[in-house]
């Protein structure tokens, strides 16, 4: 998924929205009556928290959102048919029950509780899921992650719809239906062994039409239309500054829900954050460099490690250049990337060994980076320069074309440009131009295909490696680097129908091989998350993938 983006608002704003908006954990306050004095009893703290949000998310639109900040606001207030615990597992969200699951694996039939509604008292229906569907999948809504629903059977059939008279009898035989006000059946083109946890992702929750029709392309772009049937409700959205979340009184599980009030500044700096956590004005605060030095160890230090992979996107579309392997393989193995983390990023991320980071499973029981092996060819500044010497032969230049490279213009994008583009100057007298943009603008170019090189990431939205190796294959709606295999794609879209699952890893591990080998794309390094939480605050979980924390079970302590 699209890495979140970093958005500034001042340190006056800031310090003025935290102490505005909500109580710290040391904040517990007392209430009339009880007091401390003469051993009275002192009063239960406010379970009431303000976290440093790292970024301004996205439109919280479930078919449209791409962003990890949207997605952990969305999951806040909103929930799908099953929801992750605490351990990563699947467990009944909206779903009265797992699922019934046909013998051949392809048929999901899921009973919703009773007395469902949405945070506005609007009861939950099964139609909910089938209009979310076929909104998402509809060509006209251009939803980014609609290659996911299109697992649903008949998916393809209405990307592919040319008419409204196409469309209609697509959406009519989607595999997704509703047997009545409180029964989704769902039919997969396919088995997906990991089908019931991807359920759990914000792409397959429930949409109301009545909403979407209302707000149109301004849906969930405000508290106003940002409405869920989860944990918590979307009270305030002070674009850029804070959003701030309430109970929702009317969640099915409530009664396990115990903050009553979130509030999230959105911080840029991380000295202004680490400032804010010091003095009590925030309960959680990212860090990076010198900071983890200084407080690993502590009690509130926690590592988040991620299934997150950091890399350089080359252009062959924009930049002709780039269509050149040996160029492209020149530029990968002019990058010292542990250098890169001792200098950019501190401790915690590890130098990438290939696109497919560490932890991710192998589809097979095993760890996939463990059967594959070391594949990113290591820091080799005298390969390079050959490389480079013959690739601009081949291409009958006498050097590389200045080109620009993008990254996000807040946390460590600017200093990881900088790091970059001083090794290409050192390594091969590659001049390129550093482009720091806001992070909103970045993800737009790539979708849009307007850039030359890009520094971007990429987080598991589920834990198997086709979640990282199908962007790449022709015609995928992330492949923006103009990269086209032939034996790739028959690899990986093999592996996509394959049901042996020693085969399937076979496969996608010799996918990545040619992914290593040609180097559309240069990875850099897994990232690995270091936060600073105060210890009163208990019950966060920081999943390895697609969020960057769970709220529901938190609370004060």
């Amino acid at each position: 998924m699209k890495i979140r983006k970093w958005l500034a608002t001042t340190v006056i704003l800031t310090v003025v929205g935290a102490t505005a908006a909500g109580c710290t954990g040391g904040n517990t306050g007392t209430t009339p009556g009880t007091g401390t004095e003469g051993g009275e009893k002192s009063a239960a703290p406010k379970q009431e928290i303000t976290l440093n949000f790292r970024t301004e998310p996205g439109a919280m639109d479930v078919s449209k959102s791409t962003q990890v900040a949207a997605f952990t606001v969305m999951n806040a207030v909103s929930e799908g048919l099953y929801r992750l615990n605490k351990d990563g597992k699947a467990e009944p969200g909206l779903a009265k029950d797992m699922p019934k699951i046909s013998e051949d694996g392809k048929t999901y039939t899921i009973q919703l509780k009773d007395n469902l509604v949405y945070s506005d008292g609007q009861p939950v229906k099964a139609e909910d899921f089938v209009y979310s569907y076929q909104r998402t999948l509809d060509p006209s809504t251009k939803a980014l992650y609609a290659f996911m629903v299109a697992w649903v059977k008949g998916g393809a059939d209405v990307q592919k719809a040319k008419t409204p008279q196409e469309l209609e009898a697509a959406k009519k035989a989607l595999g997704v239906k509703a047997l009545d006000e409180k029964t989704v059946e769902i039919t997969l083109e396919r088995p997906i062994p990991f089908f019931t946890e991807q359920l759990s992702f914000l792409q397959f929750f429930p949409q109301r039409k009545d909403i979407v029709e209302k707000y149109g392309d301004k849906n969930g772009g405000d508290a106003e239309s940002a409405i869920g049937p989860g944990p918590f409700k979307l009270a305030q959205w002070d674009h850029e500054q804070q959003l701030v979340l309430v109970k929702n009184d009317k969640y099915w599980d409530k009664d396990k829900v115990k903050l009553e009030k979130i509030t999230l500044n959105i911080v840029k700096d991380e000295n202004t954050g680490l400032n804010l956590f010091q003095t009590g004005a925030t309960q959680l605060q990212n860090i990076t460099r010198e900071s983890i030095n200084q407080w690993e160890g502590k009690p509130e230090f926690v590592l988040q490690p991620e299934l997150s992979s950091w890399y350089i996107k080359m252009s062959q579309d924009n930049v002709p250049a780039f269509k050149n392997k040996k160029v492209r393989q020149a530029l990968a193995l002019a990058i010292d990337s542990k250098a890169f983390i001792e200098t950019v990023t501190g401790k915690g991320p590890v130098p990438a060994t290939g696109f497919v980071p560490n932890g991710t499973s192998d589809g097979n029981g095993g760890e996939f980076r463990k059967k594959a092996g070391d594949l990113r060819p290591k820091f080799d500044p005298a390969k390079a320069k050959q490389l480079l010497q013959e690739g601009l032969k081949e291409l009958g230049v006498a050097q590389l074309p200045k080109f620009k490279l993008q990254a996000d213009d807040n946390g460590v994008g600017p200093k990881s440009v900088e790091f970059i583009l001083a090794q290409w100057k050192q390594n091969l007298g590659v001049d390129a131009i550093g482009e720091p943009v806001p992070h909103k603008l970045r993800v737009d170019n790539e979708n849009n295909h307007k850039y030359e090189a890009s520094l971007s990431g990429w987080s598991a939205d589920y834990n198997d490696p086709m979640t990282f190796l199908e962007m790449f294959v022709t015609g995928n709606e992330f492949n923006d680097a103009g990269w086209s295999n032939a034996e790739y794609d028959k690899l990986i879209k093999g592996a996509q129908v394959e049901m042996d699952k020693a085969k399937r890893s076979q496969l996608m591990v010799d996918g990545e091989k040619i992914l290593m080998e040609e180097m559309p794309l240069i990875p850099n390094y897994f990232r690995s998350l270091s936060w600073l939480k105060d210890p009163k605050l208990q019950g966060v979980v920081f999943p390895p993938y697609a969020l960057e924390y769970e709220l529901k079970w938190a609370y004060v302590k």
